[in-house]
């Protein structure tokens, strides 16, 4: 499910991203050669173009007939795109004709200049062309916050509402932090969001620490080697919410459901080992793979035990509640009207705090951090949720919207600036220039690539995903 859900929020971020750059060529009448969603390096896993008054389809293709081919086809038929469905999922691209991109070089350039073609395009249209990919992606975010808003609302869990507390990871627990621990104050300014409070401990290093313990305040002093080491482990979470482990659906043939367990109970100790937080219950359950074990839970305020008996994986078959359903959360509902500003204003405050979040990376620890597919998919929860996938899609929309305009050569930054070059200047940037550029920034972004998902086959080694 992760990997599904990954893919359909790429695949939809692709074609959002592509048809921001088609949707203005078309607009600006330039001509789009291919338009795909994927690569399609060595061969395709579709292709379909118009022509004829009628649309032809290929399957698993390597070479595209001569029939399809630009020259051959009638004049009404030469402006038609060809639409494809490349086999990596990696991205795509939108080939837009007279544009040195990574889909052609300077030597596609040598024929005389078509006014049809991106190159004979003013100063402006250019601009608006290159910059519709970042600028779907934006408004695509904003779209998806405002329906979420709308459609589920909007919850919160307050910090101290999580009242059996915080797990926290190893470097925080070596500074002195305690699991059950709730942070209540950061360089002596009250928290009230888990949000807010991660945000400043990752990015602003406070050095003075209140946390509520035992229903009294303690204050401890970190140091920066704690911070120092977050970076080296790169830690999925600082801390997440403790919670009880209870039952809220049942996988088809769940074991759970067989031995009478039934939804709201509250799993509570195995073989006579308390669990009373859904980690360790998680964690301590496949430890009596394929063996017979008493389960004791609440029901209803009574407490039962059961004897089960689990499968090789140690897996009972049934899903946790999150903690918003069990804990008291802050509830927004928003009608239409409202849910548009709303959505505007957090999607842009996400975007400021995933800007504001990028200065890690120019620390010496900060190539680190960079993540790559494997990153981003696992955000993604193993088990379907429409509510985070449309959350995640929007996240992942933004991220986008501001990478891509970042003035590196081969991305749509690096095509703005070189526009806005020849815009201010009123020259032309030669086609050989263009080229070279092109190449640099490609391997850049090759490089980038192989860093961030090199990072990941790391993280993956040492069990961190």
């Amino acid at each position: 499910m992760q990997v599904l859900a990954f893919l359909l929020s790429l695949s939809l971020l692709v074609v959002t991203h592509e048809l921001g750059h088609l949707g203005f060529a078309k607009l600006f009448h330039t001509r789009v050669n291919r338009f795909y969603v994927f690569f399609n390096w060595k061969f395709s896993i579709l292709k379909a173009k118009k022509f004829d008054g009628k649309w032809h389809f290929l399957f698993f293709n390597k070479e595209t007939p001569e029939s399809w081919d630009e020259k051959n086809l009638k004049p009404e038929d030469k402006n038609n795109t060809l639409w494809g469905l490349g086999w990596i999922p990696l991205g795509g691209y939108c080939d837009i004709a007279g544009m040195v991109d990574e889909t052609k070089n300077s030597e596609d350039m040598e024929s005389e200049p078509q006014p049809w073609e991106y190159r004979t395009k003013k100063g402006w249209q250019k601009l608006c062309i290159i910059s519709g990919g970042v600028l779907v992606n934006f408004l695509s975010a904003l779209a998806i916050y405002a329906v979420v808003f709308a459609h589920w609302g909007q919850d919160e869990l307050p910090l101290r509402n999580a009242t059996m507390g915080y797990e926290y990871n190893e470097v925080m627990l070596d500074q002195g932090f305690r699991n059950g621990d709730i942070i209540y104050a950061l360089d002596g300014k009250e928290q009230y969001d888990m949000a807010e409070a991660v945000s400043t401990m990752f990015y602003d290093r406070p050095q003075q620490i209140t946390v509520m313990r035992d229903d009294s305040l303690c204050t401890f002093e970190v140091e920066d080697a704690m911070y120092s080491r977050m970076m080296d482990i790169n830690p999925k979470h600082l801390f997440a919410v403790r919670y009880p482990f209870v039952i809220k659906s049942f996988t088809a043939g769940s074991i759970g459901k067989k031995y009478g367990l039934l939804e709201g109970d509250s799993l509570v100790s195995i073989g006579g080992q308390p669990t009373p937080t859904a980690v360790e219950f998680m964690t301590t359950l496949p430890l009596f793979a394929d063996d017979t074990v008493t389960i004791g839970f609440y029901r209803q305020g009574e407490y039962h035990a059961q004897k089960v008996e689990l499968n090789k994986d140690g897996r009972l078959g049934i899903y946790a509640m999150n903690p918003t359903d069990i804990f008291e959360v802050k509830h927004t509902s928003y009608t239409v009207g409202e849910a548009i500003p709303a959505g505007i204003s957090y999607g842009w405050e996400k975007m400021v705090e995933y800007v504001s979040s990028l200065r890690i990376l120019f620390t010496k620890d900060g190539a680190k951090n960079l993540g790559g597919f494997l990153a981003m998919g696992s955000l993604f929860p193993k088990v379907w949720d429409w509510y985070a996938f449309w959350n995640l899609t929007a996240l992942l929309a933004l991220v986008l919207a501001f990478m891509n305009i970042i003035p590196i050569p081969g991305l749509d930054g690096g095509h703005i600036v070189i526009t806005l070059y020849e815009m201010i200047t009123r020259r032309k940037a030669s086609e050989k220039a263009l080229d070279v550029i092109q190449k640099i920034g490609m391997a850049l972004l090759l490089l980038l690539l192989i860093v961030a998902n090199g990072n990941d086959l790391i993280r993956l080694f040492n069990g961190w995903f």
